[in-house]
């Protein structure tokens, strides 16, 4: 189910194995069918709970015309910003670029602000970055401002963005540019600042402080880990309004678009264009509250829990009772204020993506 590639070869082998214990006479052949059956029956029920990703890229508007000035199939007009710091920057990547848009300008980051970076891009027809999500974020507000669209090439950590558009490196990128393939998507926007992924408030934003502070100490999967461990014991419920209802929220989760599977783990989407956000929260309001939580999770009954809602919904207004909120967009956090906008950029975000 997760790899459909390697059906044959698994297949072969547990084929294999059922035989040898029936022609060792170690198992009667009922036995081997009752253990292949409870083995897939497994695989199906682990399914129901947590759903096997689609393979697809998701769906977005298609442009097709063309826009304004198109870059050509050398990159001649494509200024590419590079982020060095990004997750999983490689040298190479930027050599291959160099080798396959030789007309392309490269303006790498070190000892550069992302605004000058961008200033720099002057009149580009379009604006290149290299780098994960945050970078990806960063870009996107120039790029609507100037009506001009952007090329991604993944060079983060975990790439969300660039994953659902199907951009799994620099030549699939590469190619869209040379075939003018375009795609326009929807852009989130949260106290005046853009998202393409996600956006939060309270303990996320919490958790992405302290895993920053951390990391020069001790990496970043490793201060992932310990500030996870730090949220568990010491984070308290943040009393907001929610659309004009009170609420004790102990995380939200807002995504630009809907997301799939439903429940706490919301891991991809189908389309990056249907005009909604989707709102994921669990409310401490109950009593029992994160015991409740644990045991619907347990039982698959997440759905049907009072403490747990979901909601799809095309704006959003929160409002603190406590002052300015600590927000969280695409894994970047910064200060907001104490009533929240959440809503669609009026036009859509161009981008380069293989159709």
């Amino acid at each position: 189910m997760e790899a459909p590639i390697a059906l044959v070869p698994l297949g072969a082998l547990a084929s294999a194995v059922a035989y040898s214990r029936v022609r060792t006479r170690v198992h009667y052949p009922g036995d081997v069918v009752a253990g292949a059956a409870i083995g897939i029956a497994i695989a199906f029920a682990t399914r129901k709970v947590w759903s096997v990703a689609p393979h697809e890229p998701a769906q977005a508007s298609r442009i097709l015309h063309p826009v304004a000035r198109p870059a050509d199939a050398r990159g001649d007009g494509v200024t590419v910003i590079v982020n060095p710091d990004a997750g999983s920057y490689d040298e190479h990547l930027v050599e291959e670029l160099r080798t396959r848009l030789p007309g392309a300008r490269l303006i790498p980051m070190t000892g550069t602000r992302l605004d000058d970076a961008l200033e720099m891009a002057g009149s580009a027809s379009a604006i290149g970055i290299v780098g994960g999500d945050g970078s990806v974020n960063a870009v996107v507000k120039q790029a609507l401002k100037t009506d001009r669209p952007v090329a991604v090439f993944p060079g983060g950590t975990l790439n969300h963005f660039a994953r659902d558009m199907g951009l799994d490196g620099v030549e699939t990128t590469v190619r869209a540019i040379q075939r003018g393939e375009l795609a326009a998507v929807d852009v989130g926007m949260i106290d005046g600042r853009p998202f393409l992924n996600t956006a939060s408030f309270g303990s996320y934003a919490d958790l992405v402080d302290t895993r920053e502070r951390l990391e020069p100490r001790l990496g970043k999967w490793a201060a992932l880990l310990v500030a996870a461990t730090r949220l568990v014991r010491r984070a308290r419920p943040i009393e907001v309004e929610i659309d004009g209802e009170a609420h004790r929220v102990w995380m939200i989760f807002i995504g630009n678009c809907e997301y799939q599977p439903p429940g706490l783990a919301p891991g991809w989407r189908e389309r990056l264009d249907d005009g909604l956000f989707d709102v994921r929260y669990v409310d401490d309001r109950v009593r029992f509250s994160r015991l409740r939580l644990v045991l619907a999770l347990m039982t698959g009954q997440l759905a049907r829990t009072t403490v747990y809602t979901r909601r799809l919904v095309t704006s959003l207004e929160v409002r603190s009772r406590r002052g300015p909120l600590r927000l969280a967009c695409d894994g970047e956090t910064f200060d907001g204020a104490s009533k929240v906008s959440i809503s669609k950029y009026p036009s859509r975000l161009v981008v380069y993506a293989p159709t």
